[in-house]
This record gives C-alpha cells, sequence and structure tokens, in this order.
C-alpha cells in the first residue's frame, strides 16, 4: 500500500469537502496517512481526525514559522499528545531561513527542545528545513543522533542527502519530484537506496505533475512513485513496497 507520510488535512484548504475526499483513499490505493501538525492550533484537530479515521495518524510539533508561539506550557500540551495511541511523531519542526518570520536563534532554541521531547518519548522526527542546510545539519548531529527522522521536502544536495542516510535518516519526496526543472531532486534520488525514501505530498501544497498548481492530496501519490521508479530503473510495485517498509520503520506503524 501507498503510505504518505506527510500531509496537512486539518488545512482549511480541505474544508469544503474533506470527509469526502478522504473518503476514497482507500479505493484510490493509499492505504495510511500521518497528518503533521505545524501550529497549536493544527493539534486539536488533528487529533479528532485521528479519531475520525482509522488510517489516519497524527504528529504533532511547531513548524519554525511558528516557533514564537511556544512556550512551556505549550510544550507540556504537546507532551502530554505525544502519549495518544495515534499520535506517531513530533513534527514537523526544523529551521527555515527563506521566510525568517522568527529569529534563527528563537527557531534553534525550540528546535532543540522539540528534539529533546521527542528524545525523551523515545519518538521519531519530522524535519522541516529551508535556506538553512548547515544548521540543520548541525543540530540534528549535536541532539538528534541516534533517533528516527526524516528530512522532510528535501531540497539541498545529493552530497548532504547521502551525510542524512548514514546518520540513519530518511529523505521525503514529493511531488517536487515530478517537476522538469527538479534536476536536484532527481540526482537526490539517483544517489540514495530507496530503502531511505518515504513518499509524501505536504498536501494540500506541491502537488506533481500533471496537477502541478493545484491543490495536492494523498490520492496524488502514484505520480510521485512512478517517478521515483522512472529514476532508480525499477517497478513500481517495487516502490511502493519498498516506501511502505520505511515508512512503518519510522513511525513503528502497525501491520
Amino acid at each position: 500500500m501507498i503510505i504518505d507520510t506527510h500531509a496537512h488535512y486539518d488545512d482549511e484548504q480541505f474544508d469544503t469537502d474533506r470527509e469526502a475526499l478522504l473518503s476514497d483513499m482507500e479505493a484510490g490505493g493509499i492505504g495510511l496517512i500521518v497528518n503533521a501538525g505545524s501550529t497549536v492550533e493544527s493539534w486539536g484537530k488533528i487529533q479528532k481526525l485521528t479519531e475520525r479515521w482509522p488510517f489516519v495518524y497524527g504528529a504533532v510539533g511547531i513548524h519554525p514559522d511558528e516557533a514564537g508561539t511556544l512556550d512551556e506550557e505549550r510544550m507540556a500540551e504537546m507532551e502530554r499528545l505525544l502519549d495518544l495511541e495515534k499520535i506517531v511523531a513530533v513534527g514537523e519542526i526544523g529551521l527555515d531561513y527563506y521566510w525568517d518570520k522568527e529569529s534563527h536563534e528563537l527557531q534553534k532554541k525550540w528546535f532543540i527542545r522539540q528534539l529533546e521531547l521527542a528524545r525523551a518519548k523515545n519518538m521519531p522526527v519530522i524535519i522541516h528545513s529551508r535556506e538553512a542546510a548547515a544548521d540543520t545539519m548541525e543540530i540534528m548531529k549535536e541532539h538528534a543522533r541516534g533517533m528516527r527522522a526524516v528530512i522532510h521536502c528535501y531540497s539541498y544536495s545529493p552530497e548532504m542527502a547521502c551525510e542524512y542516510v548514514k546518520m540513519g535518516y530518511y529523505i521525503g519526496v514529493g511531488g517536487v519530484v515530478t517537476f522538469k526543472n527538479a534536476k536536484k531532486l532527481k540526482q537526490v534520488v539517483e544517489a540514495i537506496p530507496l530503502s531511505s525514501i518515504v513518499l509524501e505530498t505536504d498536501c494540500p501544497y506541491l502537488a506533481p505533475e500533471p496537477y502541478r498548481g493545484k491543490r495536492n492530496s494523498s490520492l496524488y501519490l502514484p505520480y510521485v512513485a512512478e517517478k521515483i521508479a522512472e529514476i532508480k530503473g525499477v517497478t513500481l510495485e517495487e516502490v511502493i513496497r519498498r516506501t511502505e517498509e520505511n515508512a512503518r520503520a519510522l513511525y513503528v506503524l502497525p501491520v
């Protein structure tokens, strides 16, 4: 089955048809979905999604753009939510120097605090990193050694991807790999083993060709898997099988 390791069905873009869309997932070949958190407000919505849909699991965390909303009281709330059976990861967390909505030092502070919480809970982490390659790598080396992690929506060099793979982390690959101008990500997929790749959408964002620019959904993941199969020179079935195994290992999902 296809597992979407990173979605945002709590997003308001799904408010008009969320129920109908999620009802179509099984028929569309989508077996499990992990809905990642990004704001404090998203946490309750994610909990409800996991309670409503048997195949939806959740992650809770604060996106670096929202780092200023975190405090110890909210960290305590996050810790409580991580004890829920269907919350399987801390995320998405990390650094974002593209939008620069929060100071770099504040982003780093709460990134590290959330990594520490994940380690204390023995839970995997979903890493967001945009235009912050060196600082992300430094923090992961110092604070996340031995942890399970996925570098979500990977956008850096093949060489850095290989370094993350050596550290035991997974690389999240989504719709961008289907774009004609995504030369670097195609090189990443070529360079790293299939055993280190997980499928993701980041929906409602980053829809693959031929839906680029439109709202994304997990139902479009076969296009991503097909492109990976083409790059790796393997069958679509092999990509689906291996990425399912990887996602289950990352999140410790039930078989």
